[in-house]
């Protein structure tokens, strides 16, 4: 019985409010910005009054050999992925960009609005460590396009337990 309680708050509650559960729970250090629809990294940035690579921008990838597997891969907004290394960091042959209903299906948020947390065992958390290196906070949209979160770079790796790894593409 608790599993079928545990399974119905899941569905009935939204990705916005189980972050938020989840940050109040574990008494992290965080804000909560409402603001215009915006899923652009670089204009949210703006509108959150955060810089660019402060931005946990969250890539949902497929991985090619295991049907129903993804990797959440999440690295500073002003960096590009390198989907070799997400592959390599989970021992992967190769990984894909998820299309935007795949990515809708396993998080339950459209893309722009995708969280650096999983909340699926069949998504992997993959952060690469210059996202918590550079900036004290990190800020991401919140599952919504509409509401942002800046946390504690420290709260955040306690409780997403994300799996760090360079992941971001070299500069040409």
């Amino acid at each position: 019985m608790l599993f079928g309680t545990i399974q119905y708050l899941r569905e009935a509650l939204t990705v916005f409010e189980r972050l938020r559960n989840i940050l109040e729970q574990g008494q992290a250090r965080f804000r909560v910005i409402e603001h215009p629809s915006e899923g652009n990294s670089h204009k949210v940035a703006e509108i959150r009054g955060t810089e660019v690579g402060q931005g946990a921008k969250a890539m949902l990838c497929k991985v090619a050999d295991a049907p129903g597997r993804f990797v959440l891969a999440v690295l500073p907004g002003d960096e590009r992925v390198d989907f070799a290394k997400v592959a390599a960091a989970v021992g992967a042959r190769k990984v894909k960009l998820a299309d935007a209903a795949d990515a809708e299906a396993a998080t339950g948020c459209v893309i722009g609005s995708i969280p650096p947390f999983s909340f699926d065992p069949s998504i992997r958390l993959v952060v690469d460590p210059q996202l918590l290196a550079r900036y004290r906070e990190v800020a991401f949209n919140a599952g919504r396009l509409d509401a942002s979160i800046v946390l504690d770079g420290d709260d955040y790796r306690r409780l997403a337990q994300p799996l760090l790894a360079d992941i971001r593409k070299e500069n040409a």
